[in-house]
């Protein structure tokens, strides 16, 4: 469970790590580092760099999710692996569109 705290300078993510390995806590701190880089580098390779770490990062925790420790699917694929490949197509879709969700309130 993950919440949200706000003030005028911060936001603050609380997530309850309990059922996380430390492995998994510390790819989301570098998750959260990677992306607040991204949002706000003004270099152009730091921009692109730092995006592709970021769809790095959150492919190897979509791989080492609980979900999909042991299920495999059709062919014997990963669950990880389908919905990776899911992901990718939905982003394509997506990119091709040029039209992306927007989640703000």
């Amino acid at each position: 469970m993950a919440r949200f705290f706000k003030n005028n300078e911060n936001v603050t993510l609380q997530i309850d790590t309990e059922e996380l390995s430390p492995a998994h806590v510390r790819q989301i701190k570098a998750l959260n580092s990677i992306l607040l880089h991204v949002l706000t580098t003004d270099k152009e390779n730091e921009f692109f760099d730092g995006s592709a770490e970021l769809m790095r990062l959150c492919a190897a925790l979509v791989k080492q999710a609980k979900f999909s420790e042991f299920l495999t699917g059709h062919d014997n694929i990963s669950y990880a692996d389908q919905a990776l490949e899911y992901s990718l197509d939905l982003l394509q879709d997506h990119m091709g569109k040029a039209r992306y969700m927007v989640y703000d309130n």
